[in-house]
């Protein structure tokens, strides 16, 4: 026996009934989902290291025996703050770091074909789970069933006007409203480039772009992708999945060519 979810149309009415892939019956695994994301992240992260000479280019000398200090080397001069005090070792303080980053640093992760499909179906069948969902952090309609499905006219939509008001028949418009609202990050973060945490919101999965990523790309915590590029960082952003997912009837058609029928 099939699985069968709701088709809505663009004013929110239901439409009839789909058969859902069989992707969306896998076993939820939150391990797999988790180390694939993580593999997905590491992709971005970009080498980084210290100076080869950092911490050593001082002329600081030891004074030897006989002045009851330790042997390390010393700044030199007398007349300015810091004359005396240690330099290039690392055990001192204002010495230079033992182990500092390297650029040959692996840091660029690996996983396998099979499992990395297995993590994105899992995370397909987790999307149909109201109660994964709502842990997440989303805010579902208790009369919309999940997944949420929509005729492929939405596919058509070019302007952000339209496209919400679709999410507001389908009453999803507040889950996009709760992304809108944002978090100043705490500690030193804000000072480097990332002062906010944005949130998620809905994830709208097409078989093909008419117009929609233009439509959707401004609304807050919105993403679009196209059903063939899915990844398990789409459906589980920060490794947790249960992501509210907005799929089309042609998305379906290709995840079911994708994963099977």
């Amino acid at each position: 026996m099939k699985m069968e979810a709701t088709v809505y149309s663009l004013d929110g009415k239901a439409k009839g009934k789909v058969a859902l892939p069989r992707v969306f019956a896998t076993e939820y695994r939150p391990d797999i989902i988790k180390r694939a994301v993580i593999v997905q992240q590491s992709h971005r992260l970009q080498p980084y290291g210290s100076d080869w000479y950092a911490g050593k280019r001082t002329s600081a000398e030891s004074w030897g025996p006989g002045h009851g200090v330790s042997r390390v080397p010393r700044m030199k001069g007398s007349r300015y703050p810091g004359a005396g005090r240690a330099a290039f070792v690392p055990q001192a303080v204002g010495g230079r770091r033992a182990h500092p980053p390297k650029v040959e640093k692996k840091i660029y992760e690996k996983i396998n074909r099979k499992e990395r499909l297995k993590a994105i179906a899992s995370a397909i069948a987790a999307t149909a789970n109201k109660e994964i969902v709502i842990a997440r952090g989303h805010r579902v309609p208790d009369d919309i069933e999940l997944p949420v499905v929509v005729e492929n006219a939405f596919e058509e939509l070019s302007k952000v006007k339209d496209v919400k008001e679709v999410f507001a028949s389908l009453k999803l418009l507040d889950d996009v409203e709760r992304a809108s609202k944002r978090k100043v990050r705490a500690g030193v973060g804000k000072r480097r480039g990332r002062r906010y945490k944005n949130r998620k919101s809905v994830l709208i999965v097409v078989g093909e772009d008419r117009g929609i990523i233009k439509g959707a790309r401004n609304l807050p915590g919105v993403d679009v992708v196209l059903a063939r590029n899915l990844s398990a960082e789409d459906l589980a952003p920060g490794t947790h999945a249960g992501r509210l997912t907005l799929y089309t009837e042609n998305a379906l058609k290709v995840l079911e060519e994708r994963f099977g029928a």
